[in-house]
């Protein structure tokens, strides 16, 4: 058990702060909105008939991070970071740009959140790996949540997806 009410093993200090600042606890899970989420996500069709995928990857996401608005602390290492709303419904009217990512990916996809104001989508896949896709192109954050959350808040350069 951490010394530290403030510290934990999962993230780095300065990820967990922000986390934290966010209202973010080990054992945080909210069930009822993640599930409300998946009802909204499943119901909405877009014009051309796509549809979001919706998986227990992502519900786990919603359920412990959802509704969290993270300011990063500083800087950025490599890229100046930008304040993250996870909140899935952010991403409800792109179901066929990321039915279009996870079929290039071969695997489906569902929105996690968003950066700044509508300047990126941040999105996750069947096996939790996390992406953002914004007006540059696709990027991939990290293999999971917790490691993207650290991409993000930290500024670390993510790697950009290219198509072979």
């Amino acid at each position: 058990m951490p010394d530290h009410p403030l510290s934990t093993t999962r993230f780095p200090v300065a990820v967990d702060a922000a986390l934290r600042d966010a209202g973010w606890q080990p054992g945080r899970w909210d069930m009822r909105l993640a599930e409300r989420w998946a009802d909204t996500l499943r119901a909405h069709v877009s014009p051309g008939g796509h549809r979001h995928a919706v998986f227990p990857a992502a519900v786990e996401a919603w359920a412990e991070f959802g509704a969290l608005h993270i300011t990063p602390p500083g800087p950025g290492r490599q890229t100046a970071p930008t304040a993250l709303r996870l909140d899935p419904l952010a991403g409800l009217h792109l179901a066929r740009t990321l039915s279009d990512l996870g079929r290039a990916l071969d695997t489906e996809i569902a929105p996690l959140g968003e950066e700044g104001e509508a300047q990126a989508v941040l999105a996750i896949d069947t096996e939790g790996r996390v992406y953002s896709v914004d007006h540059t192109g696709d990027w991939y954050l990290g293999p999971d949540l917790d490691q993207a959350l650290i991409t993000l808040v930290n500024g670390n350069q993510p790697a950009r997806l290219t198509t072979s």
